[in-house]
């Protein structure tokens, strides 16, 4: 099989708003040992892309600057030393960059196989939220069966998946949403509780929601949720922030982490190494894949864009109007 010497992608030509996004064409990229090539299928659109399109994220050292977290094809060109997949096996892969493209190149480690009766659209729609979720939720926030979880921002692609998984594990789940029909589908989707923010005072609903408060809270807004946060905790209870949309600086009142004997944690997955991320493969594999395939977690998808409407696709994320997850059809 030939393969071709240019492909079609997106770059960003400059950081602004989503028209900084622009259709080019770039050499192929050649997958190194212990990598495989993937003619992309589809392509996970996620808030990092937006703040990398900013100019406020930049790729790690030796990373393509094309934005692209997560992705759905099929394998065409291994590289040195690979054994564990097959050219033509179908993988959902966690990439650092280069997503948005018709082909990238992924470490092994970080490939997963599609699950059996998902699209290859639901399949790119899996990477950087489950990858996401299982590390910080359930690794670092150490969620136990029968906890209490408190998801912020439980419609968007984070959140659906963090509602789901905690929910089929067996924690109880609360998440916050800012309107009627976004809380709704927070339901729908597993949790026993869902809180209209711009209507209702979270804190006080964690406090009746679990005994003193709830086990651990997913929080990616930041800002004076902070202190709010520390408030709606339990005793040795565990707050996980993964972004800080509201701003990372606050006015915080630290009294309770000391008398409920609380902690603070949190991570980004992009700059963490490819052994560490294949080891969250692995444990979702294990643990989560299984509940995939037998249809008892599935990833919501908001709209699909082709690759070349990239730009509108940011533009929804934006709005905040979505629920669920955002998918370039790069096979459009």
């Amino acid at each position: 099989m030939t393969q071709p010497s240019d492909m079609h992608c997106i770059e960003i030509r400059e950081p602004g708003g989503p028209e900084a996004l622009e259709m080019t064409t770039r050499p192929v990229p050649v997958p190194g040992a212990g990598e495989v090539q993937i003619k992309i299928a589809a392509a996970g659109v996620n808030r990092p892309d937006c703040i990398q399109r900013l100019g406020h994220y930049a790729p790690p050292p030796g990373i393509t600057d094309i934005p692209g977290l997560e992705v759905s094809g099929e394998i065409t060109a291994l590289g040195e030393s690979v054994s564990e997949w097959a050219i033509g096996d179908k993988v959902a892969a966690l990439v650092a960059g280069g997503g948005y493209a018709e082909i990238v190149t992924a470490p092994v480690q970080q490939c997963l196989p599609v699950p059996d009766g998902l699209s290859m659209v639901e399949a790119a729609a899996l990477p950087e939220t489950f990858f996401t979720v299982w590390t910080n939720v359930f690794e670092r926030g150490a969620l136990k069966k029968g906890e209490t979880l408190l998801v912020h921002g439980g419609s968007s692609g984070i959140g659906t998946t963090a509602i789901q998984i905690a929910s089929r594990l067996g924690a109880r789940v609360m998440a916050t949403a800012g309107s009627p029909e976004k809380c709704e589908a927070c339901l729908k989707l597993g949790a026993e509780r869902a809180v209209n923010y711009r209507e209702e005072d979270f804190v006080t609903a964690a406090k009746e929601f679990g005994p003193k408060g709830v086990n651990v809270i997913l929080d990616m807004v930041g800002g004076e949720y902070i202190d709010r946060n520390l408030k709606a905790l339990a005793p040795d209870g565990r707050l996980v922030n993964i972004a800080f949309l509201q701003g990372s600086k606050a006015e915080v009142n630290f009294m309770p982490m000391m008398l409920k004997r609380l902690t603070l944690t949190g991570s980004t997955l992009r700059p963490q190494s490819i052994e560490r991320k294949g080891e969250i493969a692995a444990a979702l594999h294990e643990h989560v894949w299984p509940l995939i395939k037998s249809g008892e977690i599935r990833p919501v998808i908001h709209q699909t864009f082709p690759l070349s409407k990239a730009a509108d696709a940011h533009e929804l994320m934006e709005s905040s109007q979505h629920i669920g997850k955002i998918v370039l059809n790069v096979g459009e």
